[in-house]
């Protein structure tokens, strides 16, 4: 099992970032993965995304998220919905491409109006793009953040073993099909 980090902030060394590596370790401990989570931050990619042509950084990085078996796909909440970042980089990704992909929303906010954020915009996005998004998305207030680790832990609990079933369904999928 492969698992990767994307995480959609323009600011490098975010806050959402290490959230999302803390939120990834808590599922992949439940679930058995040992192994460390690739990391996409597209802080670094910024100026690139939207060239014409993908560099080869951000074709690696496509490839990268489109080859995992897990992704947590993280951004801040930036106008009630995640940033416009994020957005474009998964626009380049064709449709499906994450068909083979169980995908965990997480929104980074610091007002809890807009906790359904997580759901009503990122889960639509990454279900467009192919991937089994079997689990309440995570909307993790800034005023979690000295509480992380009880906050990350109790959502990992609660998505652990749906993210076992549907990688199951994926193996048996994989095996039965043509």
């Amino acid at each position: 099992m492969s698992l990767s980090v994307l995480v959609g902030n323009p600011r490098p060394r975010s806050r959402t970032l290490q959230v999302a590596l803390d939120a990834a370790a808590a599922v992949a401990e439940r679930v058995g993965h040992t192994g460390a989570a690739q990391v996409v931050d597209l802080s670094s990619q910024a100026p690139e995304l939207l060239s014409p042509t993908p560099s080869p950084q951000v074709r690696d990085a496509l490839d990268r998220v489109a080859g995992t078996d897990v992704l947590v796909v993280a951004s801040p909440t930036y106008k009630a919905t995640y940033t416009g970042l994020l957005k474009v980089f998964l626009d380049r990704l064709p449709g499906g491409a994450l068909a083979s992909t169980v995908a965990l929303p997480l929104l980074v906010m610091g007002d809890p109006r807009h906790s359904l954020a997580v759901e009503v915009h990122l889960r639509p996005l990454l279900v467009e793009l192919g991937a089994t998004v079997p689990t309440p998305g995570l909307a993790f207030l800034e005023s979690q953040v000295p509480g992380a680790a009880d906050v990350l832990g109790a959502w990992a609990d609660l998505v652990a073993p749906q993210v076992s079933a549907a990688l199951a369904r994926r193996r048996a999928g994989r095996v039965d099909g043509p």
